[in-house]
């Protein structure tokens, strides 16, 4: 009689599929070093590519999940934890930059084009998780210097109105501080938070703001100038109102529960240069801006606006 064990059907077919995926594995290994030894720079691309996919697939779940506990519970966009609202604005930016891509890509053959364009243009084109290592640092400094070029419109701007500021008062601090920083010194939170009622009416409240300074201060904070200017000044409120009610959030979290790449994201997206500064003096420098932002009411988030260019000019570590 024989006693030859046989292994049951479902156990065959576990034994081939995992037979199947140790040998794909195993031949993506050897593709992958090929492609790493004879096309450095192609593989360099392939590997930014796929692992960019996998990332925005893995933010997409992400931000699917946190809404339906939003609906689920009944959850405003503003009583979220900081990450989970910071996720969700990121990757409305993205899906954003992304619908562009997919609106140009829809004539036929035009997908060919449109990879020509991502490889020639990925700056413009791309997010940030199809951006290699170099061009991450890179495309921050461009940007960071594109936004830099507003800040003397910015002060010009001040500097104008001073004279229909109502209060003396006011006048001689808005002198001062403009003063201050076209010296090149940093300015103090009081001197910035005793403005605040310069900025909840004319001539500098959100709904007074010249075209111009719209204008500037969309740049300032890297969002298009190519809309009407009543569309510009809704998106600048929109988006003022959003990083308010981010710095709530992380006030209430606590800058030290931030990692050092999260430290320096909060400050670049408000208007810091952060590539080129030290962790602790990033943390110091939010530290200084949360205080004059949690001190700030609704009709005074001009101010905070405008603190883009009055709390970055000048901080240390940030002249190259």
């Amino acid at each position: 009689m024989s006693s030859k064990l046989h292994l049951s059907p479902k156990a065959d077919v576990k034994s081939l599929i995992s037979y199947v995926a140790t040998k794909t594995k195993a031949i993506n290994g050897k593709y992958h070093r090929f492609l790493e030894r004879n096309f450095p720079r192609f593989y360099l691309l392939y590997t930014t590519f796929t692992k960019g996919l996998q990332k925005l697939w893995a933010d997409a779940k992400k931000s699917r999940r946190i809404k339906a506990d939003m609906v689920k519970h009944n959850v405003k966009f503003h009583q979220l934890s900081y990450r989970e609202m910071e996720h969700l604005r990121q990757f409305r930016r993205d899906v954003t930059k992304c619908f562009f891509l997919g609106i140009i890509s829809i004539p036929p053959f035009a997908n060919y084009l449109v990879f020509l364009l991502m490889y020639l243009f990925p700056r413009q084109l791309l997010i940030r998780h199809f951006w290699t290592p170099k061009q991450q640092i890179d495309f921050l400094h461009i940007y960071h210097d594109i936004r830099k070029k507003s800040h003397p419109e910015v002060l010009s701007y001040l500097e104008k109105v001073i004279p229909l500021i109502s209060d003396e008062g006011l006048r001689w601090h808005m002198t001062e501080l403009c003063t201050k920083i076209r010296r090149g010194t940093h300015p103090a939170i009081q001197e910035i938070l005793a403005l605040r009622k310069s900025f909840s009416n004319h001539p500098l409240g959100m709904n007074q703001l010249h075209a111009s300074q719209i204008k500037a201060l969309s740049r300032a904070m890297l969002l298009t100038t190519y809309l009407p200017s009543p569309l510009l000044r809704h998106r600048l409120k929109t988006h003022t109102t959003v990083i308010h009610q981010l710095d709530k959030a992380l006030a209430k979290l606590g800058i030290n529960q931030l990692t050092d790449q999260e430290v320096k994201s909060a400050c670049y997206l408000r208007g810091l240069n952060s590539t080129l500064i030290a962790e602790e003096r990033c943390r110091t420098w939010l530290a200084e801006w949360l205080q004059i932002s949690c001190n700030l009411k609704e009709a005074e988030l001009s101010l905070l606006l405008h603190n883009v260019v009055l709390l970055s000019t000048n901080y240390i570590g940030t002249r190259r």
